[in-house]
């Protein structure tokens, strides 16, 4: 079982290069707006309203 769980060489170096690819990305985009992206809470935030315009809670309430 745990040899299921366990991921192999390549798999970690895809993740890794995911991670970089990103990270690289993410630099480009800040750059770019002249400004950091938002991080966390607010980052779901952000993406919530970007989307229809009304935040995550407007959403559950109705």
């Amino acid at each position: 079982m745990d040899d299921e769980r366990k991921s192999s060489k390549a798999g970690e170096q895809a993740a890794e290069g995911l991670r970089k690819a990103t990270s690289k990305e993410e630099a480009k985009n800040e750059s770019k707006m002249g400004h950091d992206l938002a991080k966390g809470s607010d980052r779901f935030e952000e993406r919530s309203k970007s989307s229809d315009g009304k935040s995550a809670e407007e959403k559950q309430k109705g």
